[in-house]
């Protein structure tokens, strides 16, 4: 099997409070395939979908009660410390709860944690050992 990621759809618990966060506080554009029931970002190679939680666990066959830690993190790489800085404080700004401020990390980077509406967390990372390309890809790893 190829090594391929193409869609992270995340459960959420009102699809149009959640598309509201990434449009304005973010400032991402939802592509044209979206509808009522689900919205899609275009991000650089990976599409990120917002999806009522409870449909979407039931399509998986699973419960979708259960809160706290959800086992995982999205990431937003930049280029600096001081990127990480500045779209940190502009989500602050715009009433994004910082779960995290940016800091100095045991790994050897430069990260902060944020929070979108339904308490997912992003970190906010500048990784030296990971350049990106001019579309924010990966280049190495």
């Amino acid at each position: 099997m190829e090594q391929r990621l193409t869609l992270i759809t995340l459960g959420v618990a009102d699809v149009n409070q959640a598309t509201e966060f990434y449009e304005q506080k973010f400032g991402w554009k939802k592509a044209a395939s979206s509808n009522n029931d689900i919205t899609f970002f275009m991000l650089n190679g990976i599409m990120l979908s917002l999806f009522n939680r409870d449909s979407l666990a039931e399509d998986a066959s699973v419960s979708s009660e259960g809160t706290g830690f959800k086992g995982f993190t999205l990431a937003w790489n930049a280029r600096s410390e001081a990127e990480v800085d500045a779209i940190v404080h502009d989500l602050k700004s715009k009433g994004v709860t910082v779960v995290k401020e940016p800091q100095q990390v045991f790994w050897g980077g430069y990260s902060g944690y944020v929070q979108d509406a339904d308490g997912n967390l992003w970190e906010i990372a500048f990784n030296p050992f990971l350049p990106l390309d001019e579309h924010g890809n990966v280049v190495s790893g």
